[in-house]
C-alpha cells in the first residue's frame, strides 16, 4: 500500500542542527490536514485528524484504519462566527469530497475498504471570502490544536492553450501554456491540480510555486499534467496531456504557510532514496503536524485540440 501523504510527515525531516527523533509506539503525535477555499469549484470547509506512524512498523488496513481520530471537537472561526465541523465517515462524505479525501491519503477511492473519517462544514456556515482569516481548534481528550490560515486574493490565469512539445511534432501529445499578471509589490504563492476526463484531480510532482524571480511580470510559463503515481510515464511522454482529452486545471492561490507546507512535501517527497536525507515538513498548527490552508480557486474545463 502506498505511504499516507499527510500521517507520514513525521518520518521525514530535519534542520542541520536538529536531530532526528524517529517516532515510536509510545510517541504518535497527531496529524491535521484541514482546508477552507473559496472561489469556483471549491470544496467544503474540512479537516482529517490522524495519528503517526512509528518509524518501524508493518502497514496494512488494520493499522491504518485504527490511525483516524474519531469523536473530536473541531470547531473553526472564521471572524465572525465558530462553526462545530461534523464528523462523516467513508458512506457519508459527498462523492467529490470523497475522492479528494482518498486524494490527500495517497489512496484510490475507487478500492477504498478503510473507515476514513473527515470533519466537515456539512451546511457550508463558514463565510468563505479572499482575505478573511480562519482559526481552527481541535480537541482530542486532553489534547488542544491550533491554527490559523487566510484565503488570499485569487490570481487568474489567461489566454490558456495547448501547443506542440518540445521536439518533433506529437500527434498523441500537447503541452499546456498559461498566462498570469503577478501583482507588483507583494509576495504571491501558486498550486495546481490537473484531472483528465472523469479521472480524479491529482498533483504533479511539484506543485507549488512563488513568484520571487517574476514579482510583477506577466509572462506565459508551461504546466505540466499530473502524473499518477502507480503508472510508470515514458520520459517523452512525462507532463504532457492526451490529444482529444478533457482537461480540469484547479489553480490555487495559497499563503506563506501553506506554501512552505507544500514546498517541503514536494522536495521530501522528490527526494527519496537510500542516501536521501530527511527532510521536515513545515506544518502550522500548534500541537501537531500538519496543515491547515486557505485557498482561492478556480477550475478550467480545457478541451486538448488535435493537431
Amino acid at each position: 500500500m502506498k505511504y499516507l501523504l499527510i500521517t507520514f510527515l513525521a518520518l521525514i525531516y530535519s534542520g542541520c542542527s536538529e536531530p532526528f527523533e524517529p517516532i515510536t509506539d509510545a510517541t504518535q503525535p497527531l496529524v491535521v490536514e484541514g482546508y477552507v477555499e473559496s472561489g469556483k469549484g471549491s470544496l467544503p470547509t474540512y479537516v482529517i485528524i490522524t495519528r503517526a506512524l512509528p518509524f518501524i512498523t508493518e502497514i496494512g488496513p488494520d493499522q491504518i484504519n485504527e490511525l483516524f481520530v474519531n469523536g473530536a471537537d473541531v470547531k473553526v472561526s472564521d471572524g465572525e462566527k465558530t462553526v462545530q465541523l461534523t464528523e462523516l465517515c467513508l458512506e457519508d462524505l459527498p462523492p467529490d469530497l470523497k475522492l479528494v479525501v482518498a486524494e490527500s491519503l495517497n489512496l484510490n477511492a475507487t478500492d477504498l475498504q478503510l473507515n476514513i473519517c473527515a470533519y466537515v462544514d456539512i451546511l457550508d456556515q463558514l463565510l468563505r471570502e479572499e482575505g478573511r482569516s480562519y482559526d481552527l481548534k481541535i480537541e482530542v481528550g486532553e489534547e488542544t490544536l491550533t491554527a490559523s490560515t487566510t484565503i488570499p486574493p485569487y490570481i487568474p490565469l489567461y489566454n490558456i492553450r495547448f501547443d506542440e512539445p518540445p521536439g518533433e511534432p506529437s500527434a498523441e501529445f500537447a503541452r499546456l501554456y498559461a498566462t498570469i499578471d503577478d501583482p507588483e509589490g507583494v509576495k504571491n504563492y501558486y498550486r495546481y491540480k490537473s484531472a483528465e476526463n472523469d479521472g480524479p484531480l491529482i498533483t504533479p510532482f511539484t506543485s507549488v510555486v512563488n513568484d520571487v524571480f517574476y514579482d510583477g511580470q506577466s509572462f506565459e510559463f508551461p504546466l505540466n499534467k499530473a502524473e499518477n503515481l502507480e503508472e510508470e510515464v515514458p520520459f517523452d511522454e512525462f507532463g504532457l496531456f492526451s490529444r482529444g482529452d478533457s482537461i480540469t486545471l484547479k489553480w490555487m492561490s495559497i499563503d506563506k504557510a501553506h506554501f512552505d507546507f507544500w514546498n517541503t512535501r514536494d522536495f521530501s517527497a522528490n527526494s527519496a532514496g537510500p542516501f536521501a536525507s530527511y527532510t521536515r515538513i513545515k506544518g502550522n498548527v500548534a500541537g501537531a503536524l500538519g496543515i491547515w490552508g486557505g485557498y482561492s480557486v478556480d477550475n478550467y474545463r480545457l478541451f486538448v485540440p488535435y493537431q
